[in-house]
């Protein structure tokens, strides 16, 4: 069975995260969910891994925290958008954080149906 990659990356300061990436972590959850159940019957397995960025690193390199990566690609990548910023809040403090750019829109939160185009597009080069 072919195995495609999850890793979702997000700021995490005494167990606290922004609104930005508790919204994302629900958006990817339904993604995922909905990969596994399209790409079961194709022997693609989906795994999902959840990784936790210390605010050290988040101070010298913001754009890291609610970043997903498939297969080890950014989702971006996939999808032939790009990783802009937006001021955050909360955790965050005053920092630019991570945003979607794609088609002209911003998205704070990355929706699950981009995370599931992401991964289909990623899937196909599996086969």
């Amino acid at each position: 069975m072919k195995t495609l990659k999850v890793r979702w990356q997000r700021l995490v300061h005494n167990d606290e995260t922004c609104p930005r990436c508790r919204q994302t972590e629900v958006e990817l959850e339904e993604a995922i969910s909905s990969l596994r159940e399209a790409l079961a019957p194709l022997g693609i397995d989906v795994s999902l891994e959840k990784e936790g960025i210390t605010m050290a690193e988040f101070e010298s390199d913001p754009l890291k925290s609610n970043r997903i990566l498939i297969n080890d690609v950014p989702l971006e990548e996939w999808l032939g958008a790009r990783a802009g910023s937006s001021p955050c809040c909360d955790v965050c403090g005053p920092s630019e954080c991570r945003t979607i750019e794609m088609d002209g829109e911003t998205f704070e939160v990355i929706p699950r149906s981009l995370i599931y185009e992401a991964g289909l597009v990623c899937a196909l080069k599996l086969l």
